[in-house]
């Protein structure tokens, strides 16, 4: 089953990458460089980070606006995440540098995505969630860290379910579908006595999904290690 999922979402990703060689093709004509692309990427991360700091300080905790802004940005600039690796390729202009450039973004951007989400969860007092979000920070630095070590040892590791593009997707998706909602539902929530906050609310759609990765990116971490352990014998 985990084979058939992996198998599926590999295909997917393949689909993906193929269906942006236009795109492709239209960068190399404007001779823009791949860390070009890739400094336009966290660029935009940095907007959509700012998005959420801006609907906390001025926005209040029913306003699904921001998080649906963020969400779209986040996509966006994901996908030149995409583009700058398929433009170095095409163009073979592949080096070292531009590698250790695109990781190093690569991890600025994520801490500052999730800087952004934290700020905002803390502010409106989602401060369980704000946890989960850090766990979840910490659980993908380490995934992106033990690969990044491993292979520096020899070790290719790109093992695990919760790598860079499904953090992204995932938390651009859901807070894109937590705005849809509850702009078509309005906002609702469900509460049991003993407990000092709600039980579901709308935020839950973007919030449960953090949860659920602040477990899963730490468990790719492990299984990275373990992976390493097991190929560095």
């Amino acid at each position: 089953m985990k084979n058939n999922i992996l198998g599926l979402w590999n295909k997917i990703k393949t689909n993906a990458y193929k269906a942006l060689t236009p795109i492709i093709w239209l960068l190399k004509k404007t001779g823009i460089t791949p860390n070009g692309l890739t400094t336009i990427g966290y660029l935009i991360t940095i907007i959509s980070s700012v998005v959420l700091i801006v609907g906390a300080e001025f926005g209040d905790r029913s306003d699904f606006r921001y998080i649906t802004w963020f969400g779209a940005i986040t996509l966006f600039g994901g996908l030149f995440d995409m583009l700058d690796g398929q433009l170095a390729r095409s163009t073979n202009k592949m080096s070292k540098f531009g590698a250790l450039y695109d990781s190093t973004l690569d991890r600025y951007g994520e801490m500052t995505m999730f800087l952004g989400i934290c700020y905002y969860l803390i502010s409106n007092h989602f401060f369980l969630s704000s946890l989960f979000a850090f766990i979840a920070m910490i659980g993908s630095i380490m995934v992106s860290y033990i690969r990044a070590r491993s292979e520096a040892l020899g070790v290719d590791c790109s093992v695990g379910l919760m790598q860079r593009p499904e953090r992204i997707l995932t938390i651009g998706i859901t807070a894109i579908l937590y705005g849809v909602i509850t702009y078509f539902t309005g906002q609702f929530k469900m509460s049991v006595e003993w407990l000092p906050f709600p039980l579901i609310e709308n935020i839950s759609i973007f919030t449960f999904p953090i949860f659920i990765m602040a477990i899963l990116t730490n468990i790719t971490a492990i299984q990275r290690l373990n992976y390493s352990r097991k190929n560095m014998l």
